[in-house]
């Protein structure tokens, strides 16, 4: 485990020690959604630590017959076969794999791919900031070194960069980066949170679960990963969900801002965004009208330039301002104790 890769404080450093030799009281499951990954499905179950207490493997309708590949195999009974009578998407599958893992009371529940591209090496940093309160979700992050990016193709690197972009913007979690890592952690509390929740079933899920946990204030750490790529075939084509993923970036990014600035709160954002945007639109609006209304080669004199270009300086300086305080606005307190209370309260209730 690389320490000094670690964006955490030294306070939580100093209790990384500690936390290893709790991790097996940790009860960790692991999910793994399973689709054309029979090649490599054994492999990633042989490097699952010791100290994980269980793990999902959800057949997601897979051709290949991955559930019935591994149940005849002789796995530890740590090792849960589910199966999906239907395929649902990686999204679905790892839904199921939560409910499962939730079910046999997991209470740190880890998402990784079938391919064998995560280094389960890195699995004790990517849950350390959940047993140490400091995060609700915790994801994967390529970016954080250049040496992580040696075997990652140049074209992934431009498309990861462009998406994270995106989802900064749509889910307002500005302080994260490569948001459809698949190497993720999440506290179980918060899981059941997520699963009352309309979370996107195929590749859009990752991207999409930041912006439910965006929704309901959870904390969202990155942790530092190497990428890591052989000869496994992703399911991902680009040009056929370029369309849909841009279109749902821009849909929760307006379910994001109307909710988080003028249904749950009414701030100074609020107001920049709305005075803003009116003082664009007016002083663009004037300028276009003036255009198309003057005669051939009539020059604009300086009252109808300040006219046009005064409201358009002081719109799009409200807006910076209104973006600034999105990005001071990243959630920062976990929830998942004060869920963790309600239900403590609610169970001793029932």
């Amino acid at each position: 485990m690389l320490i000094s890769d670690q964006p955490w404080s030294v306070e939580s450093r100093s209790a990384i020690s500690a936390a290893e030799i709790s991790l097996k009281a940790a009860r960790v499951w692991i999910i793994i959604p399973c689709y054309r990954v029979r090649a490599q499905i054994l492999t990633v179950l042989s490097r699952v630590p010791d100290w994980v207490e269980g793990v999902v493997c959800v057949d997601d309708a897979c051709p290949e017959g991955t559930a019935d590949f591994l149940e005849a195999q002789d796995l530890p009974p740590r090792i849960v076969v589910l199966r999906l009578p239907q395929n649902e998407g990686v999204g679905g599958a790892v839904l199921a794999g939560y409910r499962e893992a939730e079910r046999r009371g997991g209470e740190i529940l880890v998402k990784i791919d079938g391919d064998d591209q995560m280094d389960l090496a890195y699995l004790p940093q990517l849950v350390t900031p959940i047993l140490l309160g400091e995060a609700d979700y915790v994801k994967g992050n390529r970016f954080t070194s250049i040496g992580h990016l040696n075997s990652m193709p140049g074209l992934r690197v431009f498309g990861n960069a462009a998406l994270s972009f995106a989802a900064k913007a749509s889910t307002g979690y500005w302080n994260i980066f490569d948001p459809t890592n698949g190497f993720t952690a999440l506290e179980a509390s918060v899981a059941r949170q997520v699963l009352q929740r309309s979370v996107a079933r195929r590749f859009f899920f990752e991207t999409d679960l930041l912006y439910h946990l965006g929704a309901l204030r959870a904390v969202v750490r990155d942790s530092p990963m190497p990428s890591r790529y052989g000869d496994e075939r992703s399911n991902l084509r680009i040009g056929a969900v370029i369309g849909t993923f841009s279109a749902r970036h821009l849909s929760n990014f307006i379910r994001r801002v109307i909710g988080q600035y003028f249904v749950r709160d009414f701030n100074v954002a609020t107001i920049e965004l709305v005075v803003g945007f009116l003082l664009l639109a007016a002083g663009a609006t004037y300028g276009l009208h003036w255009f198309a209304v003057r005669d051939p080669g009539q020059a604009a004199s300086a009252g109808v330039v300040m006219a046009a270009a005064l409201p358009v300086i002081i719109g799009v300086q409200l807006l910076l301002q209104a973006i600034n305080f999105d990005v001071q606005n990243v959630p920062n307190r976990p929830i998942h104790p004060y869920l963790r209370t309600l239900e403590r309260i609610a169970g001793g209730r029932g």
